[in-house]
């Protein structure tokens, strides 16, 4: 920017700083000074057009206000390109609006790698939309997907810590549900105000009851999607089963579930049991009606802090 292209006349009625002003844009506006330009230090133009560097530095705080100049890393100051700010009409989704953030960015000088990094940044302190269940089998992931998302109006995805590990971004807008046994285990990899929520599983006196008021030898079932699932079952029912009762186990999809009069008693999970059709299933839900009111409790919390 010569000196040329800017006279300031200090006997106008016009403000020096709305000379100023007005003149840096017009020459923009006429392609004089374009992105992603360097307009001069507030001294050197100062100095230039022989006025305080005072009058100087408070044009170009109006400029950046009004979206004409930004600042590049430093204190330097670049003109903004008009084109990139007036958003297109065939601006209709989400790919487009990241495409003209990206040459936005561009045209300030940022990398991409550090335009990835502070969205990234930005997305995870966001207010979680949906709940993430971390567990490593995926059977039982698929049940307490299942569970929390028939007894809670939100979204609900799952993975696993190597997932989540080696893809962080998985993170983001998420509000992680863990059993109590996991938390400690992937609470490092979410922002500490927003730690992961613990659930607890429910006993199975209820079941074991039931099995010890059976007079006699009697077939239980356990059926399940979850191979992880069947084997708990296994050892929690064990104390009651004994001797005197036989343990069926059947794992979905792969095995046929018992006929309704080949088991006396059928426990199963929620994904279970919109296969079975006997009066004989008894349900066995995975996370405790607690658990379930505070995961609802953090996401409102969440919420209403926005």
């Amino acid at each position: 920017m010569a000196n040329t292209d800017i006279r300031i006349d200090s006997s106008s009625e016009i403000p020096i700083r709305q000379q100023l002003i007005e003149q840096i844009i017009f020459l923009i506006a006429t392609g004089v000074l374009s992105a992603p330009q360097f307009v001069p230090s507030v001294r050197d133009l100062a100095r230039r057009l022989k006025i305080h560097h005072n009058t100087v530095s408070e044009a170009y705080k109006e400029l950046v206000r009004r979206k004409w100049l930004a600042r590049r890393h430093g204190s330097r100051l670049v003109v903004i390109s008009r084109q990139i700010l007036a958003v297109p009409d065939t601006t209709q989704s989400l790919d487009d609006i990241i495409n003209l953030t990206i040459q936005m960015a561009h045209t300030m000088g940022y990398s991409l790698q550090s335009l990835r990094a502070r969205v990234r940044e930005r997305l995870m302190l966001a207010p979680p939309d949906h709940l993430l269940v971390i567990e490593q089998d995926e059977g039982l992931r698929e049940i307490l997907c299942d569970e929390i998302r028939s007894a809670l109006p939100y979204t609900v995805k799952g993975c696993s810590q190597e997932d989540l590990a080696a893809n962080p971004g998985i993170a983001i807008g998420a509000l992680a549900v863990a059993s109590l046994y996991s938390t400690g285990k992937v609470d490092e990899l979410f922002p500490k105000d927003r730690p992961i929520v613990p659930v607890k599983y429910n006993k199975a006196d209820e079941h074991i009851r039931r099995i010890r008021e059976l007079s006699q030898p009697s077939v239980i079932a356990v059926v399940s999607t979850s191979a992880r699932f069947l084997t708990v079952a296994r050892s929690v029912l064990a104390q009651a089963i004994g001797s005197g009762h036989q343990l069926r186990e059947v794992l979905l999809p792969g095995e046929k579930p018992p006929a309704p009069r080949s088991a006396d008693i059928v426990f199963c999970d929620s994904i279970a049991k919109r296969t079975l059709r006997s009066a004989r299933v008894i349900h066995y839900s995975l996370v405790t009606p607690r658990s379930l009111e505070q995961v609802d409790a953090a996401m409102k919390a969440y919420q209403i802090s926005v």
